[in-house]
């Protein structure tokens, strides 16, 4: 066990809630193009992205779906950015598209409706780390809490308790939402804002997440990382258990615990 360690810092999607890469993957696979390709041109848009600039609070909604959809359908850049993309990881590249009409909302509706709901793994292990008192528990997340979602428009993405319903904020301590600190990760004032607000220093973290670019920001910050790679929050449990010196899993997590 450390005793340098004063808090666990969470992701939200993809870590404590199913990955919303998922419903990127299905929409992929629908629309007939290759693993990634979506995923390299949100990322390849850089900080002023409109994905980004949702995460931050910066766009509403409506003009929010407009910008996504010409984002993902330009192929000029989209093309470039997977064909780098596959240079890096050593791949065939494959055909690509000449033209694309993404559905910016179609798309996030999917994604938003496809993370919802807990992984159990990470959330028993939460309670387990509430329960013991010695740690803060912390979520750092690329979040839409600020934004306005009209109430026909929650039904659609699966927000009908809201964009952070109750339940998840009651897992916390404190809550790191990058749509409302107008700041969102890898930048490195977002992690250490959490830190600040707790009165914390980056290597008495430990944080994880399932996006390498967010682990590489944190950890260049003196932060001990987990990565949590789709189908792998069982072993990322345990490695956090391992470092804190408890034992975090439960063989029937999932079961329903009395709120905290």
């Amino acid at each position: 066990m450390s005793t340098q360690i004063k808090a666990v810092i969470f992701d939200i999607g993809g870590v404590v809630l199913r990955s919303p890469f998922i419903g990127i993957a299905a929409y992929e696979k629908k629309n007939g193009l290759p693993p990634d390709y979506l995923n390299c041109s949100i990322t390849g848009r850089g900080a002023q992205g409109a994905w980004q600039r949702f995460e931050r609070g910066e766009l509403p909604l409506t003009e929010f779906y407009g910008a996504f959809s010409h984002d993902l359908s330009d192929t000029e850049n989209g093309n470039k950015w997977y064909k780098a993309y596959c240079a890096r990881k050593g791949i065939r590249c494959p055909r690509l598209p000449e033209r694309l009409n993404i559905n910016g909302r179609e798309l996030f509706g999917t994604m938003m409706r496809e993370a919802q709901s807990y992984n159990p793994y990470v959330r028993e292990a939460i309670l387990r780390i509430r329960e013991t008192r010695k740690w803060k528990v912390i979520a750092l997340t690329n979040n839409f809490q600020k934004v306005d979602i009209p109430q026909e428009e929650r039904e659609f993405l699966g927000w009908s308790e809201g964009t952070t319903p109750d339940h998840l904020l009651e897992l916390f301590d404190d809550f790191c939402d990058s749509s409302t600190l107008g700041m969102r990760k890898p930048e490195p004032e977002f992690y250490l804002t959490a830190c600040a607000r707790n009165n914390l220093e980056p290597h008495e973290v430990v944080f994880l997440d399932d996006i390498g670019m967010n682990l590489k920001a944190a950890k260049r910050l003196g932060m001990d990382t987990i990565h949590v790679p789709i189908g792998g929050a069982l072993d990322a449990v345990k490695k956090l258990g391992a470092k804190l010196g408890i034992d975090l899993v439960d063989p029937e997590a999932g079961n329903e615990r009395p709120k905290l």
